[in-house]
């Protein structure tokens, strides 16, 4: 009893120094180029600075520089897991401006391809978060099944990831015969897959022991942040642009918004899995609903949009995306400013992350989503 009490004495007057490590730039569960400098007590995160600009490539200087239509294949470049989302969120910004209707098919057709490259988007997060915890296999299902995505992309627009496949107007072509088909297939198949997801991690004894309860965000945080996304979600607060401001035909489908109800690491796992299944069926209203018809309004041969300022946002698979475009007449942007989502989910990380421990940062940052070209524009 004595040596006891004098261990716990000892411990108690210990003295502990605390230190800087760095995590990345070049880390698995950074998930690109990104670098956090971690300041550790022990193995226990005293505070964490990200340190972005890596892949830093002046993307929203170069539009001062190209024509609109020019600028329409960098937004593939910012985050390349939701380019045809970006695109479209751009491409909708220009039509505003210029009072542009988009035909009735493209607007389906552009809802069915982004929800596809939302699932795909989610299906690599998936994988790459099973991977970061230790386990190997969910990488393979994923990669496995998403590749199948990527073919129906590439048979449509001719890419597999950067796709540049909406443009001002409508789309680039129309789809190809095989188009309904192979989709419908997909969701026969995929139905099941998540099945065997969730099985595999969700209902895993340990992977629910690192992530239950652990980096918890408040709301109010996540929104003084400005967090969206299923980040935002996993902590209850209910917005998705999809629902809070409806674009293309967004307010004819018939869809649940996955929300969290503590904001930890497992109710952002959930979220986002969950978010699968919704994308699945907003898809599928969009084949009983798309009629045969054409894919392209009449847009000027050269675009110049009135002096002003235009905005629009899109639900990405990270969250809020918005364009804001500043406009003085001419055949280039004047000025033109992206807010990504991946911006404002990074920089709410030291206020989660600290207190847990080096192991528990993986699970944490990795459930934020992060895409670091999203980041540095």
């Amino acid at each position: 009893m004595t040596i006891d009490c004098c261990e716990e004495r000892l411990v108690k007057n210990l003295d502990t120094q605390e230190y800087w490590v760095n995590m990345g730039p070049q880390h698995p569960s950074t998930h690109g180029v990104l670098r956090f400098l971690v300041k550790l007590d022990g193995e226990t995160i005293v505070d964490v600075i990200p340190h972005i600009g890596y892949m830093h490539r002046g993307i929203e200087k170069m539009a001062e520089n190209v024509t609109y239509v020019q600028f329409n294949h960098l937004t593939s470049r910012l985050d390349y897991l939701s380019a045809m989302i970006n695109n479209w969120g751009y491409c909708m910004c220009v039509e505003k401006a210029l009072g542009i209707e988009v035909p009735a098919r493209a607007e389906y057709v552009r809802i069915i391809m982004s929800e596809l490259t939302r699932i795909a988007s989610h299906q690599l997060w998936w994988g790459v978060y099973g991977m970061d915890l230790g386990a190997f296999t969910p990488m393979m299902h994923s990669f496995r099944d998403r590749e199948t995505i990527n073919d129906i992309l590439e048979e449509t627009c001719g890419s597999r990831l950067t796709t540049h496949y909406i443009r001002i107007g409508g789309l680039s072509n129309d789809v190809h015969e095989n188009f309904v088909p192979r989709i419908r297939k997909f969701i026969d198949f995929f139905r099941k897959a998540l099945v065997e997801y969730a099985t595999l991690v969700s209902g895993n004894v340990i992977f629910r022991a690192r992530a239950e309860g652990v980096g918890i965000l408040p709301p109010e945080v996540g929104l003084s942040y400005g967090c969206s996304g299923s980040t935002l979600r996993g902590s209850g607060v209910n917005y998705d642009v999809r629902k809070q401001d409806p674009y293309g035909y967004y307010d004819r489908m018939n869809f649940e918004v996955p929300l969290g109800t503590k904001g930890d690491s497992l109710d952002r796992y959930e979220c986002r899995f969950l978010e699968m299944e919704q994308s699945m069926r907003i898809i599928e209203q969009c084949l009983e609903q798309m009629e045969p018809g054409e894919v392209m309004a009449k847009v000027p041969k050269k675009i110049k949009l009135p002096a002003g300022e235009y905005f629009s946002h899109v639900e990405t698979a990270r969250g809020d995306h918005a364009y804001f475009i500043v406009s003085d007449g001419g055949a280039n942007p004047c000025r033109l400013r992206v807010r990504s989502p991946g911006y404002s989910n990074l920089a709410v990380l030291p206020e989660v992350v600290r207190g847990w421990r080096v192991a528990d940062m993986v699970t944490i940052s990795s459930t934020l989503d992060l895409v670091a070209p999203d980041i540095d524009r």
